[in-house]
């Protein structure tokens, strides 16, 4: 790929060809063998532990009962601006940071834009949905991302992983069967057409969000990526307070315990954020977000935790059947894209794109 530092959404999408065997089917031709390396098994827990965090985001929103979403992740924004930032200018100089700003800006607000109002809108969409009605339609995320993946990357999948895509959805859809038959009030709802629209508005900015966060995490470095999302998160979000928050702000009376959800709120989301920028260059957009369909579970045993809510029969079940999706789904490694280092001129593939490698076992 060219190195110079502009590029549209059409040379994104060209650029990203698909590395591909032509030995290999895309469809059958199944090698387990990947499944038993470390890889894997760094990838699997890697993605469960975002999960976790993902889930520690929810409880601790619900915990708080605030109305402000966008401030409430403002401290995350500027936390990974002022610790990655100083880095990135000491690293390029000052000339060369100001050139990366003027070069890579627009991809980085692109994903901050999109970031910040998928973080808004579902928050904002628990307040007029059912649960219900929400845990549906935060599935749209998965096929969003593949949709953008195909379009944008050029990712093409194998059976397999659409088998797998199905049986994670699957296991979602059976928690939603287990709080129903245990008799949940999962159908009350303020305004129900006003909150499926924000969830799936939500759910569609974090499928793009992904998918360009995962572009440009195997295109420039970690700490550029995360203090540009930390920085123009950060401004995007100070612009969207004032217009839709300031009046519930003037109205907050802040308290010990609010304090301290909002520190464990931040802490999640910074490990969150971190954690993905990294499940990135080791996978995909796609298994990542396949991966946080086990955080329903987690939220469940929270729940069964804090508060003594019941927990159905069909939960382990559920847990088990997204794990098995997410195996099915690497019985063989996902293609990659092929994208070249702007700021080493070393192709992702040699260095980040998942090998099969026979030796590296877990036995090892």
């Amino acid at each position: 790929m060219s190195n110079t530092n502009t590029f549209d959404l059409i040379s994104l999408s060209s650029d990203c060809e698909q590395e591909s065997s032509p030995q290999r089917s895309p469809w059958m031709n199944f090698n387990f063998s990947f499944i038993f390396t470390k890889r894997f098994l760094i990838i699997i827990l890697l993605g469960q532990f975002l999960s976790f965090c993902m889930t520690s985001t929810i409880v601790t929103t619900a915990e708080l009962k605030i109305n402000v979403p966008t401030t409430q992740s403002l401290l995350t924004y500027f936390l990974l601006f002022i610790i990655c930032t100083p880095f990135t200018i000491f690293k390029y100089g000052f000339v060369g940071f100001l050139k990366m700003l003027t070069n890579e800006s627009w991809k980085y607000i692109l994903i901050a834009f999109t970031n910040v109002q998928g973080n808004y809108f579902v928050v904002k969409s628990f307040e007029y949905t059912s649960i219900l009605s929400l845990m549906l339609l935060d599935a749209w995320t998965t096929p969003m991302v593949a949709i953008c993946s195909v379009i944008f990357l050029k990712v093409r999948y194998r059976l397999n992983q659409y088998l797998g895509i199905c049986i994670c959805i699957i296991g979602s859809g059976l928690v939603i069967w287990g709080d129903l038959d245990i008799g949940k009030d999962m159908y009350f709802a303020k305004d129900p057409i006003k909150g499926d629209l924000f969830a799936i508005i939500g759910a569609t900015c974090y499928g793009i969000s992904n998918v360009f966060e995962e572009y440009c995490v195997n295109k420039r470095p970690l700490h550029e990526v995360l203090g540009q999302m930390g920085f123009w998160g950060t401004f995007i979000s100070i612009i969207q307070i004032t217009i839709l928050e300031i009046d519930e702000l003037k109205n907050l009376a802040l308290t010990s315990k609010m304090v301290g959800l909002i520190i464990a709120y931040t802490v999640a989301m910074l490990c969150l954020y971190v954690g993905i920028s990294v499940f990135l260059r080791l996978a995909s957009a796609l298994f990542f977000n396949l991966s946080l369909l086990t955080g329903d579970f987690y939220t469940l045993i929270f729940n069964y935790i804090l508060i003594k809510e019941p927990m159905s029969r069909l939960y382990p079940v559920a847990f088990c059947s997204t794990l098995l999706g997410l195996i099915i789904y690497y019985i063989n490694p996902e293609d990659k894209p092929i994208i070249t280092h702007e700021y080493d001129n070393e192709p992702v593939n040699e260095t980040i794109l998942i090998e099969i490698d026979p030796e590296n076992k877990l036995d090892d």
